[in-house]
């Protein structure tokens, strides 16, 4: 550092248009004092960054006090990240664009212990979905990425019931192509009744699903926050 402090100004501090990003120490002064500049010529980089975080639109933002066991389970199976388990927490949360959701997710997980346990991420839209055993620590990374979007939870997209409908006795030739389907679920019988909820945006969809299997002993079929409907079956007319 000595050496450093000793070349002239015009040395060390210009070598082309831009600052030098590090650290400078002045001489030391009579009194044997050191003084440490820095001259990191970060605030254009950060206002251009925090411009683009401020123009990102909050489409979804589904919070779920606890996860009941079907969902719980069907969600793991879709899970890239960490699995939930029932009664965890969980925020479903979708922006746009699709791209800045690497952001918000950043910006989440650094604001707690939450657990990342699926992102998405599409040209138009990007979701994610985090999960923690409290409820606080949950709530705190959702308030965490608003504050820093400039969104509230009253600015998100209000959910549109795009279509509803109830199919009861199902047959056996449309119950095995409900399962050969890419289901996640558990499988429909032949017989059942069947309940279809398309959402839009389709995030909501999570929330119908933990409140249905909450109220009724049903069964969780699929259930697709990203595009998609959710299906549950039962026996009962």
């Amino acid at each position: 550092m000595t050496r450093f402090a000793s070349f002239e100004e015009r040395e060390r501090r210009l070598g082309g248009s831009s600052l030098v990003t590090g650290t400078e120490v002045q001489k030391r002064s009579a009194a044997g004092a050191s003084c440490v500049v820095t001259t990191d010529s970060e605030s254009p980089r950060l206002l251009r960054q925090n411009s683009h975080i401020q123009s990102i639109e909050l489409r979804t933002y589904v919070f779920i006090d606890s996860l009941q066991p079907q969902l719980a389970a069907y969600m793991g199976t879709v899970s890239q990240g960490f699995l939930p388990i029932p009664g965890d927490a969980c925020l479903w949360m979708e922006v746009s664009p699709g791209m800045a959701v690497h952001r918000v997710t950043d910006i989440a997980l650094k604001a707690s212990n939450v657990r990342l346990g699926q992102m998405v991420v599409e040209r138009a839209f990007g979701s994610m979905a985090l999960y923690h055993r409290d409820q606080s620590t949950v709530l705190h990374s959702g308030d965490v990425v608003l504050e820093a979007i400039g969104s509230t939870i009253e600015q998100r997209n209000p959910a549109e019931v795009s279509w509803t409908e109830v199919i009861r006795a199902i047959t056996p030739d449309h119950a095995v192509l409900i399962n050969r389907q890419n289901r996640r679920g558990s499988m429909i019988e032949a017989g059942m009744s069947m309940f279809i909820l398309e959402t839009e945006p389709a995030g909501y969809v999570l929330i119908a699903a933990n409140e249905a299997e909450k109220s009724s002993n049903i069964t969780l079929v699929d259930v697709k926050a990203v595009g998609a409907c959710w299906l549950c079956a039962d026996r009962g007319q």
